[in-house]
């Protein structure tokens, strides 16, 4: 079967390298070297699990700029493509997505089934349905994290299908069978519900990371160990000892995004804990913001912009909102970002030696700790306490 991915960051090529086991996957991206460098097998993104597969697997996989070459003669199209939030109109920039529709539709071929991995607002399904006259499209949402991709593909908590149907259960099917978990939880349902699985769960990951950020917040101020604290609440077998390290806020492709997506859809809807999970990742980089400024630093040390260890991606880093109250704050930024070969990032300066970076820091912030940080100790601002995620 021919399956053709639109769209190759953490969703895209994890699903193209899963199910190019079994199948001929065409994968379409606009960027030539990412192409190429598929193509190669050097995967674009840091995944452990692609890496590993593009070594050693034999994958039927193909990366095209041409999107006539990924769409024709395909049973699938999943796209894949990004949502960002648009904050003025307090909904997804669903276009890119649009995009792909309108590219699959003209191809003319009736039969190929669009599948929608990107996070859309609810009633996206049924509005595109109405908008181009089709009734060859459902979605089916991911469950993935940055760094894993692919072994959350390869051992799925569960899939999602937007649809009641045979077309639904041959994909739910392509998926599992590829899949190294047994006896995988397969749910069917109407398109609007799957679309708000994926809003709910992703804002209750959000509630998560805030209950345990507040947590810390209130044992920083109190002068408690917040350590002791979390372990303690953690051992509650109802509370569990998962996703409960302190950060410096939620960010990354889809936490901060699918929160407010998920709040915009509460319009004329009573709710107070949507808008307070939105607001605490706020309050927590303000909080963070002014223990640092407590030190009394001329230059702050930015240590990774990356949030999360084993992952390359800083898109919508929390990191960032605390630069700007820094700089704002007059504070001297530079930063330390070994993915970047650049000498500036925006209007902030790389250091790409670490002893000078940490020579020249008088406060270094790390939302996670590394072992290369521990002869300045002393300097390092942190609030990672399980050293992990």
């Amino acid at each position: 079967m021919k399956i053709a991915i639109a769209g190759t960051g953490y969703v895209g090529l994890s699903l193209a390298t899963l199910l190019s086991q079994k199948n001929e996957v065409v994968a379409l991206d606009i960027v030539k070297e990412k192409v190429d460098k598929i193509n190669n097998r050097i995967s674009p993104i840091k995944d452990e699990y692609i890496e590993k597969f593009f070594k050693e697997k034999k994958l039927n996989l193909k990366c095209t700029l041409d999107y006539k070459e990924a769409f024709e003669g395909a049973k699938f199209v999943i796209i894949a493509t990004p949502t960002n939030y648009d904050d003025e109109t307090n909904y997804f920039d669903t276009s890119m997505v649009e995009d792909i529709i309108e590219k699959v539709i003209s191809v003319g071929d009736p039969n190929t089934v669009m599948v929608v991995k990107s996070t859309i607002p609810v009633g996206f399904i049924d509005s595109v349905k109405e908008k181009y006259g089709i009734d060859n499209i459902f979605f089916s949402p991911e469950f993935l994290r940055e760094g894993q991709a692919l072994y959350d593909n390869l051992y799925p908590s569960r899939i999602i299908i937007g649809e009641k149907s045979k077309r639904a259960e041959e994909f739910a099917l392509l998926l599992s069978e590829c899949a190294l978990k047994d006896n995988v939880a397969i749910k069917y349902m109407n398109s609007n519900e799957a679309e708000a699985v994926k809003l709910f769960a992703n804002t209750y990951l959000a509630l998560r990371v805030s209950y345990f950020n507040e947590l810390d917040t209130y044992a920083e101020m109190k002068g408690l160990n917040t350590k002791d604290i979390i372990d303690g609440v953690c051992l509650d077998p109802r509370i569990g000892t998962h996703y409960n390290n302190p950060s410096f806020g939620y960010g990354g492709y889809c936490l901060p995004k699918d929160t407010k997506q998920l709040l915009a859809n509460y319009k004329n809807v009573p709710q107070n804990m949507i808008e307070a999970i939105v607001n605490s990742n706020n309050t927590r980089k303000r909080h963070i913001t002014d223990e640092i400024l407590k030190r009394g630093p001329k230059t702050v040390g930015i240590y990774r912009l990356t949030m999360k260890s084993g992952s390359d991606n800083f898109r919508a880093s929390a990191i960032f909102d605390i630069i700007r109250n820094l700089k704002y704050a007059g504070i001297d930024i530079i930063i330390y970002e070994p993915t970047l070969k650049e000498d500036k990032f925006e209007d902030y300066k790389i250091e790409h030696d670490l002893n000078s970076f940490k020579n020249n820091s008088d406060v270094i912030l790390a939302n996670r700790l590394n072992e290369e940080l521990t002869d300045k100790i002393e300097k390092v601002y942190t609030r990672d306490i399980f050293f992990r995620d």
